[in-house]
C-alpha cells in the first residue's frame, strides 16, 4: 500500500491556498505595520502572527510534517475563533480588523474554514 503525502493531491489545493494567504496576510501587515503601528498595533501584530502561522502550514503541508501542521492547524483555529469573537464582543479592543477578526468576515471566512479542511484533511490522509 503506497501513501501519498498531505501536501500532494488534493492537499495541492490546501497548500496553494495557505501560501497565498500567507503572502496576503503577510503583506498587508507589513505595509500596517511599517506605515499605522500606532493605530492599531494589536490588530497589526495579530495579522503578522497569523501570517507566520499561515507560511508555518504551507511549509509543513510541503514537507508533510504532519505534527507540525496539526500544530499549528489548532493555533489557526483557536486563533480564529479566539479573535473572532472578542472582536465581536469588544469592537473596541479592534480598532483595525486583523485577518481573523470577525472569524475572517474580510476574507470571506475562508480563515475559520480553512483550518477546518485542514484538520479534515490530516485526519483522512493519516
Amino acid at each position: 500500500m503506497t501513501t501519498t503525502g498531505i501536501g500532494s493531491g488534493p492537499g495541492r489545493a490546501l497548500l496553494a491556498l495557505y501560501g497565498l494567504f500567507a503572502l496576503a496576510a503577510g503583506a498587508r501587515a507589513a505595509v500596517q505595520i511599517a506605515t499605522r503601528f500606532g493605530e492599531a498595533p494589536l490588530a497589526y501584530s495579530l495579522s503578522a502572527f497569523a501570517a507566520l502561522v499561515y507560511l508555518l502550514l504551507t511549509v509543513a503541508l510541503a514537507r508533510g510534517a504532519r505534527r507540525l501542521a496539526l500544530a499549528a492547524l489548532l493555533i489557526e483555529l483557536a486563533g480564529v475563533l479566539v479573535i473572532g469573537t472578542v472582536s465581536l464582543l469588544d469592537p473596541a479592543a479592534f480598532p483595525d480588523e486583523t485577518v481573523w477578526s470577525g472569524y475572517g468576515r474580510g476574507y470571506l471566512y475562508i480563515p475559520l474554514v480553512l483550518p477546518l479542511v485542514g484538520l479534515y484533511w490530516l485526519w483522512r490522509r493519516r
